[in-house]
């Protein structure tokens, strides 16, 4: 079945599980007020939320994003249409990936492990391996489609249409799918290009197996987001694509897997590379160190194989209990014996 013959869905601990507060750096769980207070209040307090008045506002927030989430199918519905009618690209041919916007060494990379896909070694030789367990790195695009990518974005970024920011760590950037560079570009990547590599270096994390994604340009730049703090992603392989080099210092660091704590783990740096992606295990926890000068784009993937997540949600560490969503949702399908629950999710 193709992608755009299955049906993707959300697991309901989405509408409950991993709410960020930036104030705190914390993740909270959200069931019910009574609840909330039980296993949060305390904690809270002892990171400075002292007062009624602070903890009301913090309940809010937390509640406010329960509700956004319940509303996102459908708003970014409205979203995309109005983008559809009312922008104008201002590079309408780099909407539908070619060849020519891949870097040589990318390209190679892809026919090596397509020539031989029962083994990584002649891959490993040619690919960067860095710092970190299962850490690798490749020129990815050329400068040029790079440079035309950032302007695109940068242009739409100028307009007065809506925009869905990518997750609740990041303020800014923009969703692919809401600009309309699923279908012909980040789809065609995935499949024709990125799941040849990851079959090899993931196959034991559905890296032969990832049938959807989640796609969205980040922006960190002096008086908006300088920083990402440290978690691990919603996915089972991740790309991240630095785009220019117009910035200092914001390094990417590394931990250990999901469940250590920072302080458990001895960290690795990254230092982007301009062009070049960054492939990792999406539960590998890590961080983005602040930028000290510029703005900094990065492209990230997140790419999902519903037949590993379909066993076990790796936001709530249970057997998902599926809400039907649209667009790939966050990469479950329906097995036998599941039943789904109506609600319009993204």
């Amino acid at each position: 079945m193709s992608d755009d013959q299955e049906i993707f869905y959300v697991c309901s601990c989405y509408y409950t599980h991993n709410i960020f507060l930036s104030q705190f750096s914390l993740h909270v769980t959200y069931i019910d007020d009574e609840t909330f207070s039980k296993n949060w209040r305390q904690i809270l307090k002892n990171k400075g939320c002292t007062s009624d008045e602070a903890y009301t506002d913090v309940l809010k927030q937390v509640k406010t994003e329960v509700e956004r989430r319940k509303s996102l199918g459908h708003k970014y519905l409205e979203r995309r249409q109005k983008i559809s009618e009312g922008y104008t690209p201002l590079h309408p041919n780099i909407y539908k990936l070619q060849t020519s916007y891949l870097s040589p060494k990318f390209l190679e990379l892809v026919e090596v492990s397509k020539q031989d896909s029962t083994s990584k070694e002649n891959l490993l030789k040619r690919i960067n391996i860095e710092k970190g367990e299962r850490i690798y790195s490749f020129p990815m695009f050329t400068e040029e489609f790079c440079h035309l990518f950032k302007e695109e974005i940068e242009h739409f970024e100028g307009t007065d249409l809506p925009k869905g920011r990518p997750n609740t760590m990041n303020n800014y950037g923009v969703l692919m799918n809401e600009l309309g560079f699923d279908k012909d570009f980040i789809t065609p990547l995935r499949l024709s290009y990125i799941t040849p590599i990851t079959r090899l270096l993931y196959p034991d994390w559905g890296g032969d197996s990832l049938d959807s994604h989640k796609a969205f340009v980040v922006k960190y730049k002096i008086g908006e987001d300088l920083s990402l703090n440290y978690h691990y992603d919603n996915a089972e392989v991740t790309v991240n694509l630095s785009l220019e080099s117009d910035f200092s210092e914001g390094s990417l660091y590394f931990g250990g897997m999901r469940h250590l704590r920072l302080e458990e783990t001895e960290c690795t740096e990254y230092c982007h590379k301009p062009t070049h992606g960054l492939i990792h295990r999406g539960q590998h926890m890590h961080g983005a160190l602040p930028i000290s000068h510029g703005e900094r784009y990065n492209l990230i993937i997140w790419m999902r194989s519903s037949r590993v997540r379909n066993k076990l949600c790796p936001m709530c560490d249970r057997k998902p209990q599926l809400i039907k969503t649209v667009g790939f949702g966050d990469g479950f399908t329906k097995t036998e014996k599941q039943t789904v629950d109506v609600c319009c999710a993204l």
